[in-house]
């Protein structure tokens, strides 16, 4: 993108800041959460066409293991994904809570209906449950969660077979929620918080990555691409967080340099090179470990490389830097390689307004090469990514579903394209499925809030059910976007 077109980019998100009813999109984005329910549902669960599901999950081996989220379209249970929404929900009520008004308490909701499954899934000592339901099986059929007659197989690392990756995220989840339930429920807050450190401590012991003990399983739907040892970090730096403890805090000090290394990664076939310092998502956290550690550290004299990375990912996203990684659509939506690349544009602007408070506390610029950014600018840019969301973007288009006058109708979604129980109290196996996936009819059921993949790099999107690239949604999109919407809800301005 050259100068002209950034600023006809700029002057775009500019026109568009304020004609968003970001309050409503935050009680959707919220919403949501609870049509991806897995379970035996409460009475006060909004989402009715949605019933109880997967009621037996771990019985065959003697755990409950109920409760959680299915992570997108499908049915199974992936724990890895599922963590790090639950750490972004509980950092957005830590950042944005105050913000949320009455919507905090549906996001603690959303965040403890993850938390109290993962006190499930890390009861067992020398165990933490990685993941239930075969997802080949479960991908090879179309049918409502309500009546899985898949394989609903649990499948757990442990001491001899290791998975840091998907444990220290677990630990960072618990870390975070155990912050945010502090206020309203000590109990239930110290007890997420001394599971935490138990699960902490298994991640850190017992080292290797689940994609060689349950990659069979876990691979190629959610394989770790970037390695272990960042969800060790940020697992870290959210126990330091919550606990205030030095041994934690000198745990992230004498393995940051760990981050810096370069990355290569191959996605759909797509070659990528870049900084570790500039991912972020539910496979890599470097990005958000350095935004984390400034904001909980301040003026920390001990901010190398931590704040300098930080920087140079600030660097990475703005089309005006002669230092950016990432691509922008035409119409200013930004790209990284990879499918449902929506889940890009919510996480990295929730970093961005995040580092934008950082910037106003400590009282400083970033320089860009010779490009000077203001806190402003971070969050003008984070808008902009939100509003394209929203419907400001060139076919007038909001990828929330139900949000707006035109928005996707034909989501890459099991329980949203199949009737209802209500509507269809008969069973349907899992083949019997497929002709409500190939058909061009509208969903039979509105999965309220859900944000899709998004359109491609053209702004050209499809409304396709068989395009789950760009119509499946995920709650690891969603996660980011519930603090973003409750903080554009109370600040008209930077």
């Amino acid at each position: 993108m050259n100068l002209i077109q950034s600023l006809l980019v700029l002057v775009m998100v500019v026109g568009v800041a304020y004609s968003h009813d970001y309050g409503d999109a935050l009680s959707k984005s919220i919403l949501f959460f609870e049509g991806q329910r897995s379970g035996r549902l409460p009475p006060n669960q909004r989402m009715s066409w949605r019933k109880d599901s997967a009621l037996h999950d771990g019985f065959q081996i003697g755990v409950d293991l109920t409760g959680g989220y299915y992570d997108a379209g499908d049915n199974v249970k992936f724990n890895f994904p599922m963590a790090f929404s639950t750490t972004m929900l509980a950092w957005s009520v830590l950042e944005f809570g105050k913000t949320m008004g009455s919507e905090q308490k549906h996001t603690l909701e959303a965040i403890r209906w993850a938390t109290d499954y993962f006190l499930k899934a890390t009861s067992v000592p020398g165990f933490v449950f990685a993941q239930v339901g075969d997802p080949y099986s479960d991908h090879k059929c179309w049918e409502r969660p309500e009546d899985m007659d898949t394989d609903r197989t649990p499948y757990a690392v442990s001491k001899q077979f290791p998975g840091s990756e998907v444990s220290a995220e677990i630990a960072a989840a618990l870390a975070a929620s155990s912050m945010a339930f502090r206020p309203s429920d000590p109990g239930y807050s110290a007890t997420l918080l001394k599971r935490a450190k138990i699960v902490f401590e298994f991640a850190d012991k017992y080292r290797g990555s689940y994609n060689d003990n349950l990659g069979p399983w876990v691979c190629p739907f959610y394989c770790d691409f970037s390695g272990y040892e960042d969800e060790l970090l940020w697992g870290a730096a959210w126990l330091f967080w919550a606990t205030k403890e030095n041994y934690y805090w000198n745990y992230v000090v004498k393995n940051i340099n760990n981050l810096e290394n370069s990355i290569t990664k191959n996605v759909n076939g797509v070659s990528y090179s870049g900084g570790s310092f500039a991912e972020f998502g539910w496979d890599s956290k470097h990005a958000g470990i350095n935004i984390l550690v400034s904001r909980i550290m301040k003026n920390s004299s001990r901010s190398d490389p931590i704040v300098p990375n930080a920087d140079k990912f600030v660097c990475s996203l703005l089309p005006e830097s002669p230092t950016k990684s990432v691509s922008y659509s035409p119409g200013g939506l930004l790209f990284k390689p990879g499918g449902s690349n929506l889940q890009h544009a919510t996480a990295l602007s929730f970093l961005l307004v995040v580092y934008s408070r950082y910037l106003k506390q400590v009282d400083r610029v970033i320089h860009c090469g010779d490009v000077v950014v203001n806190r402003a600018r971070l969050i003008q840019v984070a808008r902009g990514q939100v509003d394209y969301i929203l419907g400001s973007n060139p076919l007038n288009m909001s990828y929330m579903v139900g949000y707006g006058k035109m928005f996707p109708q034909r989501i890459h979604h099991r329980g949203s394209s199949l009737p209802s129980i209500d509507e269809h109290p008969q069973h349907i196996d899992c083949k019997s499925g497929s002709s409500y996936l190939d058909s061009s009819d509208r969903n039979q059921n509105l999965l309220t809030g859900a944000v899709v993949g998004g359109p491609d790099i053209k702004d050209s999107y499809a409304d396709s059910q068989a395009d789950f690239v760009h119509s499946e949604p995920t709650t690891y999109i969603n996660a980011p976007l519930v603090g973003l919407l409750a903080y554009f809800k109370s600040n008209s301005s930077p």
